[in-house]
């Protein structure tokens, strides 16, 4: 949906941990765990990484060395940071976020502001969208999406259809689908935000 948050923001980890991935031994049986986790299968996970289910095995079985580029795949996929997928402690998060804390961040026209704590497989904002401004960017990206109408209308276009949502509407769908969000009232609209960064099992029934 949105050039930010609809791609992936950037994992963040330390030097320590961009070094060797055969200085961690762990990293083996914590990439399974995760693969498990989510409910995927070996297939399913090696084919959403590019990767052979053979290749993946070799990794979760400690056989083969994950390279950082697959390490840094594998952590999308799998909703995670490649930090904590190599063991690092995660920082503690604070669960709050106060009204008026943080500048809006304004990108392409519309404005952004903070609704959830940064490093999240799931990311919350509050969003200005102005009339006229980027109603024809389509936007197809792994992920699934919600969004609620705070104030004004709201045009979203999902695949061939086009919905307007009044105040108190909301929409989820998965993000694979080709979608446009728009304004569709002069004053703009407002709305909440929320992105996560894997897939409906849904889209994939028979995993």
């Amino acid at each position: 949906m949105l050039s930010s948050p609809g791609g992936h923001p950037p994992d963040h980890w330390s030097p320590t941990a961009a070094g060797t991935a055969d200085a961690l031994p762990d990293v083996a049986p914590r990439l399974r765990d995760l693969r498990r986790g989510r409910g995927l299968t070996l297939e399913a996970a090696a084919k959403r990484a590019g990767l052979s289910p053979a290749h993946l095995s070799r990794l979760e079985t400690g056989n083969r060395q994950p390279s950082l580029p697959m390490l840094l795949g594998l952590a999308r996929i799998y909703g995670t940071t490649v930090a904590e997928l190599l063991g690092e402690s995660a920082p503690e998060r604070e669960p709050i976020i106060r009204a008026g804390l943080g500048e809006p961040a304004p990108a392409d026209g519309w404005t952004y502001h903070r609704a959830g704590v940064p490093g999240r497989a799931m990311q919350a904002l509050r969003l200005v969208v102005p009339y006229g401004s980027q109603g024809d960017l389509v936007r197809v990206h792994p992920g699934e999406e919600w969004l609620h109408v705070l104030h004004g209308r709201l045009r979203l276009g999902l695949g061939d259809a086009v919905h307007e949502l009044n105040p108190g509407d909301s929409a989820h769908f998965d993000s694979l689908n080709p979608h446009r969000i728009a304004a569709a009232t002069p004053d703009g609209v407002e709305l909440l935000f929320v992105h996560t960064l894997l897939q409906s099992p849904d889209v994939h029934p028979h995993i």
